[in-house]
């Protein structure tokens, strides 16, 4: 048995942009310790900076050009985990024990495949992430998910996500993790 949401995400009400349409999240969460995502963005995407495909590898700043995010905590606990992936197949892992209490982690085995597809109108950005490389707990918890973008386009960069708790984009304001995501029942 297979947990799915589909996800419309919301663009900043202060950084508007014409040339993005839509964000569109497809979240998978199967009954091992794997978390599925999908980011489709449906654009003008000659208008868009998509960095360029290059070597998995792990990467600073990657949120000031278009970068895909995902939150991660365990239900009823403050620290979470932020994962960035890039449409080049740059990656980073952050750890927080609250808000903004943290940094990076530089551990091999935390590297999220990324697979990326792009059309005319559109990017789709493939993502796994590895639930029991987080902690023991992960992958038999109920989750609570952030999802977000940061697309950087002719007219500027736009924040898109579930939700925007703040009149200023902020990902990592825990009201922002607006995806509760359960463990699938092995039974079906």
């Amino acid at each position: 048995m297979i947990v799915e949401r589909r996800i419309d995400l919301k663009c900043h009400p202060s950084k508007p942009s014409a040339t993005v349409r839509a964000v569109q999240v497809l979240v998978r969460r199967p009954t091992g310790a794997e978390l599925q995502m999908t980011f489709r963005l449906d654009g003008d995407i000659s208008r868009i900076s998509i960095p360029s495909p290059g070597m998995p590898r792990i990467a600073t700043d990657l949120w000031r050009h278009t970068c895909f995010e995902a939150f991660i905590s365990a239900e009823g606990r403050s620290a979470y985990h932020e994962f960035n992936f890039a449409p080049s197949g740059e990656w980073a892992v952050y750890a927080f024990a609250g808000y903004r209490d943290g940094g990076p982690l530089t551990n091999e085995k935390l590297r999220p495949h990324i697979a990326v597809r792009s059309t005319d109108n559109g990017l789709d950005l493939d993502s796994l992430v590895r639930l029991d490389g987080l902690s023991a707990i992960h992958p038999r918890a109920s989750l609570r998910i952030g999802l977000s973008a940061v697309i950087e386009a002719v007219d500027g960069l736009s924040y898109w996500a579930l939700r925007h708790p703040s009149d200023k984009p902020d990902f990592h304001d825990a009201e922002g993790f607006a995806l509760l995501l359960e463990l699938p029942d092995p039974k079906g």
